[in-house]
């Protein structure tokens, strides 16, 4: 295996510390071991087995993780073709990759991961009296709740793992794994739908981490506010399909589904590249560097803020303002921002503002106010969520209910329940609606 590992050319950048890697050398140290070769002296096959049962651990924390199921250690293999951005994978993100001197690399490496597909750990069994990469092989895995792994990343890994498996030379493991470069793209944006931001101690620039368990919301989903969902649905729409499209403010009143309403449309537009990173507004002074790292994959990407609002005292809107539009690089064309708020005027207003009113030519004008206004009017798109009317809110309850408990309450007996609820648990709204049909739900279970 070490000897395969070594002739990787394209696909050779996955890291001394990785688990190919280190169970190559483990091979390659038995195999030493075995011709009694001097280089063996410092280590025994309890050495070994002791390495082997590491690497072993942190294949099975890694299914743990991604939900892989059968044959772990292709699931494996598997996932380093999908995750590893190189020269060839980055060509072939998101479209038909052209024939070219590369490809001659690729299909050497291609067929190295053949035959790492179906390589024989049975000699090192034997020799150090374990079953470990048996049991890997042919391995079960105790059903275990969604949230404890990335279910979508577990179903990619598992359906390419199994279509390799069957290949019989490199032309077929070629039209593969291209096939999945170009509907799904590479890296971590191959597989997940959405991320957060983090800037590590003395790191230089921020990381980009996925979020394992995001919500399958589509917008059907959300009861009402056509609208608004239409016109959400019509700049998100252009956006993805590469003509001009606008930064998106949703504001209104809480529990509106605002959020909800971004959360669907990056699920309804996934196939067709749209990925989403989540920015707190503390993190404003990262959107630069954000943006840097995104700018030139072949991928559509929204960068949502949620709950955004800044006090007096806080000035991050002003790498915001300077992001959106003002500042001297230009945002790229597949970049947009998507923010939800409470309030119409992101930043605080208060009626000191309004002391340096001036007249003139019948107009007011304040310095002030228009400061703090600016970041508004910066977005092109501004969608309004309000409450909605009592009739509203009972028509969102007993769509939700009808999704959710079926036919075990009347509409009357939901109507009535519902309006008792709404009283003492912040009024009316589709939220409120949702805790009420999941309080009916749990006691019904």
């Amino acid at each position: 295996m070490h000897r395969l590992c070594s002739h990787l050319i394209v696909y050779s950048d996955f890291g001394a510390d990785s688990i190919l890697y280190r169970v190559a050398g483990i091979i390659e140290d038995f195999e030493l071991l075995q011709q009694k070769d001097p280089k063996a002296l410092e280590f025994n096959e309890d050495v070994l087995v002791m390495r082997t049962y590491r690497e072993v651990k942190r294949l099975l924390d890694l299914a743990t993780d991604y939900g892989f199921d059968g044959n772990l250690w292709q699931n494996y293999l598997t996932y380093l073709l999908m995750t590893n951005e190189n020269s060839f994978t980055l060509t072939a993100e998101k479209r038909q990759p052209q024939e070219g001197s590369v490809n001659t690399f690729v299909h050497n490496d291609f067929a190295i991961f053949m035959e790492l597909f179906c390589y024989d750990f049975l000699p090192l069994e034997t020799g150090l009296g374990i079953d470990c990469f048996s049991t890997l092989t042919h391995y079960t895995a105790i059903e275990k709740r969604e949230r404890m792994y990335n279910r979508h990343v577990s179903q990619q890994v598992r359906a390419l793992s199994a279509k390799l498996a069957e290949c019989r030379d490199t032309g077929a493991f070629y039209d593969v794994i291209r096939r999945f470069y170009e509907e799904h793209g590479v890296g971590i944006y191959a597989v997940n739908r959405a991320f957060r931001v983090r800037r590590p101690q003395a790191a230089p620039e921020v990381e980009i981490y996925p979020i394992n368990n995001t919500d399958d919301v589509i917008l059907s989903d959300l009861v009402g506010y056509e609208l608004q969902k239409e016109k959400l649905l019509r700049n998100t729409r252009a956006f993805v399909s590469g003509l001009p499209a606008n930064n998106c403010l949703l504001y209104g009143d809480s529990g509106t589904g605002k959020s909800t309403a971004i959360k669907a449309i990056c699920n309804e537009f996934y196939d067709r590249g749209l990925r989403m990173i989540e920015l707190y507004k503390h993190q404003c002074r990262d959107l630069s560097s954000v943006i840097a790292q995104v700018k030139n994959r072949n991928y559509y990407f929204i960068i949502y803020m949620d709950d955004l609002s800044f006090e007096e005292f806080e000035t991050e809107y002003k790498y915001l303002k300077a992001v959106i539009e003002g500042g001297v690089e230009r945002r790229p064309d597949n970049v947009l921002i998507y923010a939800t708020s409470n309030r119409r005027h992101l930043i605080r207003e208060s009626w000191s503002d309004r002391n340096d009113m001036e007249s003139e030519n019948g107009l007011h004008r304040s310095d002030t106010m228009q400061e703090k206004l600016s970041l508004f009017n910066r977005f092109g798109v501004t969608i309004q969520f309000g409450r909605p009317d009592k009739k509203g809110y009972n028509e969102i309850v007993l769509q939700l209910a009808k999704k959710q408990l079926g036919d075990q309450f009347t509409e009357q007996e939901l109507i009535a329940e519902a309006n008792k609820w709404e009283i003492s648990h912040g009024g009316v709204s589709g939220r409120t609606a949702q805790q009420f049909i999941d309080y009916l739900a749990g006691g019904t279970a």
